[in-house]
């Protein structure tokens, strides 16, 4: 059963369990030892299930680097969590992108090693796709507090789709470490390939890029400013300039909105991204200059001669 109030975006090699005919699913469950087909049925409705059924079109830029490589990237230490509501597909993405920077590592930790050890060994924690609320929820507040903390204090966080829900300041379960507020409660928009284009904000940050491209989609937050009165207000770095508005979701909120956005929370930095470049052809560099700046190691690009307003 989906539950609107809390919004999920699954990266590609993941779907949700398909249901199965009354007589086949009475007929398994009584193959089975209760306690045994009760457990497997907890377990494949809080676990999506991979699928290789989705490909994403190697040409939908044109097969141009759109975002370009950091200019001279410093290490960065990068932990990612690893808990429910982060599928292994959505983490996986990241470490792929986080592989290709030179002198960078990457940890997965789970939520108990979080609220244990703190993430002071670290530079950037990365919240990836999946689902923001079962997340919240696996940290517990102890573990949301420790996220936090580290922030607070100078650490960087990214989040991407689901993660990017977590960190806004509107829902009781979230961070609330951006000043975003989601525009809509009906967050299942669908997925699909949308256009965005970088902000003068942008420029310094994802680099010189002129125009429109296409980035992959899947129900990520169109967020708006908060409200929270101790917090900064976040700047866009890349606006939505075509949208998906499925399933009786609001149209016309998507467009112009946020695909990427920044914002500052104490001594720490927060960068977001609503769709999923970690794995869009040619946006393969977005989510590592995200990282670096978010540690404040990315050596800022000239702006273009063409601003986007």
């Amino acid at each position: 059963m989906i539950v609107r109030s809390k919004p999920t975006c699954y990266g590609v090699g993941s779907s949700r369990m398909k249901l199965f005919p009354t007589l086949t699913l009475l007929i398994l469950c009584l193959s089975l030892p209760a306690v045994r087909a009760e457990n497997v049925a907890k377990s494949d409705a809080a676990t999506p299930r991979p699928s290789s059924s989705k490909v994403i079109p190697p040409d939908i830029n044109d097969y141009r680097t759109v975002i370009a490589p950091p200019v001279k990237p410093a290490p960065v230490r990068v932990a990612i969590f690893n808990g429910d509501g982060a599928p292994v597909s959505g983490i996986e993405n990241v470490c792929a992108r986080v592989d290709g920077l030179p002198g960078a590592t990457i940890t997965r930790l789970k939520p108990q090693e979080i609220v244990e050890k703190g993430l002071q060994e670290y530079d950037v924690i990365v919240f990836s796709g999946g689902s923001g609320s079962a997340q919240s929820k696996s940290l517990g507040e102890e573990g949301r507090e420790k996220v936090r903390e580290f922030v607070r204090e100078g650490g960087g966080y990214v989040g991407i789709c689901a993660g990017a829900y977590l960190a806004c300041s509107n829902f009781s379960w979230g961070l609330g470490v951006l000043n975003a507020s989601t525009v809509s409660s009906k967050w299942m928009r669908g997925s699909g390939y949308v256009e965005q284009e970088v902000t003068v904000d942008g420029h310094p940050i994802l680099g010189p890029v002129e125009g429109v491209f296409k980035v992959r989609y899947n129900n990520g937050p169109i967020i708006k400013p908060g409200d929270r009165a101790d917090l900064p207000a976040y700047r866009p770095l890349a606006l939505f300039r075509t949208e998906v508005a499925k399933n009786g979701t609001p149209a016309g909120v998507m467009v112009n909105s946020p695909a990427q956005a920044v914002g500052e929370y104490g001594k720490g930095r927060v960068f977001i991204s609503s769709p999923h470049p970690e794995n869009t052809p040619g946006l393969e560099h977005l989510i590592p200059r995200g990282i670096l700046w978010a540690a404040g190691r990315l050596e800022a690009d000239k702006e273009p001669t063409t601003p986007v307003p």
